[in-house]
């Protein structure tokens, strides 16, 4: 006569231990809080390359309202671009490199290309 639990063998409590700590590792809210960790690292990478995008898009139209008679466009006013001109600093410093390097093919297609 054989009752049905006597056939089952026990874990040693060093094995349960062992086994315990193995699925701690990988509880259900470990898991979800890296998942929504990569998440949020790649919300954020992708809002901050959009906002830089968005803010060059800025700077070149602003630079176009500036100095937009070099293209036909109307000046602004003269008090208001003098005003204004200190903010164009690094635009006017790569407007002035490029006139330095109009005779030399290389630097224009640099310039073609974005490289400064």
């Amino acid at each position: 006569m054989t009752t049905a639990g006597a056939g089952r063998h026990r874990p040693a409590p060093a094995q349960l231990q062992e086994v315990k700590s193995h699925l701690m590792g990988f509880s259900i809210l470990d898991r979800l809080r890296r998942i929504l960790s990569v998440f949020d690292t790649s919300h954020r990478e992708q809002a901050f390359s959009l906002t830089a995008v968005e803010m060059e898009e800025l700077e070149n139209i602003f630079t176009l309202l500036l100095l937009g008679s070099f293209v036909g466009f109307p000046s602004p006013p003269s008090f208001l671009a003098i005003e204004l001109l200190p903010f164009m600093e690094k635009e006017l410093a790569v407007l002035n490199k490029r006139a330095k390097d109009s005779g030399d093919m290389l630097a224009e297609m640099c310039g073609t290309l974005g490289i400064d």
